[in-house]
């Protein structure tokens, strides 16, 4: 790894870069909050949604700024750790506090009208369907673990920031996929949808027991087996959460006059 990449991540300059878009996202959720709030015809936005996007928030950042990103850049447990924050955890708490659902609240009608046009438009459409979201997620883990893409992104920093928005934005497009918190246009069966992560759960565990075996370039076989335990079980756990909430939603859809998502905000 060049001293010189890692010498950049440590500066207070760089690390206030990579925290500023989460700061960003977090203030425009609670003024949209707030401004949804004023609408009489609506009730407030739910506290906990708000506690859900903070922590969403906070985890995803601590994977790309702080001691935890550093020291990922030097020990590969550290970096499996940031790869669950930022691709899993992060994506997932987020998902749940319904940031679409509050986008459209907050809006002018004439806005939120062409906001639901570009959520049903042909593209949306294509990146959100459960098979292409589980290409793009856990694919693309794939192709960052066997090639040498790992190790280039510990030598270039645009290849190192773009690594982390494709485990960020693919974990997200992962999960809203698969768990409908937010209006979703095109739906798809709980049947389909669970087939799908059953197998998208399957090739995340092969890989896991791939780089145990077979580690990343430039990763000593003791840091990679630690990493794959921890990508196996910890994703393993996150899994189990969306299983719950997949599971969940679809009891409550077969329940007579019951065919909302969980705990839906008007």
């Amino acid at each position: 790894m060049e001293h010189g990449l890692q010498r950049i991540m440590d500066n207070g300059i760089y690390q206030g870069l990579m925290a500023l878009p989460f700061v960003l996202l977090l203030a425009l959720y609670f003024t949209a909050g707030l401004w949804s709030n004023r609408k009489s015809h609506l009730r407030e936005w739910p506290v906990y949604r708000y506690v859900l996007f903070s922590l969403g928030i906070v985890i995803s950042a601590s994977a790309v700024t702080g001691p935890l990103a550093s020291r990922a850049m030097v020990d590969f447990q550290a970096h499996m750790t940031g790869h669950l924050f930022l691709g899993m955890l992060g994506p997932l708490l987020l998902a749940l506090s319904a940031p679409m659902t509050l986008l459209l609240r907050a809006l002018p009608q004439p806005l939120a009208i062409k906001v639901t046009g570009v959520l049903k438009s042909p593209p949306v459409r294509t990146i959100s369907h459960p098979v292409t979201a589980s290409i793009l997620n856990v694919g693309g883990l794939w192709v960052l673990y066997t090639t040498e893409i790992y190790s280039a992104m510990h030598h270039y920093l645009w290849l190192h920031l773009l690594v982390h928005f494709h485990v960020f934005a693919a974990g997200y497009l992962f999960t809203v996929a698969f768990v409908y918190m937010d209006p979703v246009p095109h739906r798809y069966s709980y049947v389909y949808r669970t087939v799908v992560f059953i197998i998208a759960l399957a090739g995340h565990g092969v890989l896991s027991k791939y780089i145990y075996f077979q580690p990343p370039p430039g990763v000593i076989k003791g840091e990679a087996e630690a990493g794959g335990m921890l990508m196996y079980y910890g994703g393993d756990v996150i899994d189990a959460i969306i299983i719950f909430l997949l599971c969940y939603q679809w009891y409550k859809a077969a329940r007579p006059r019951s065919s909302m998502a969980l705990d839906p905000v008007k």
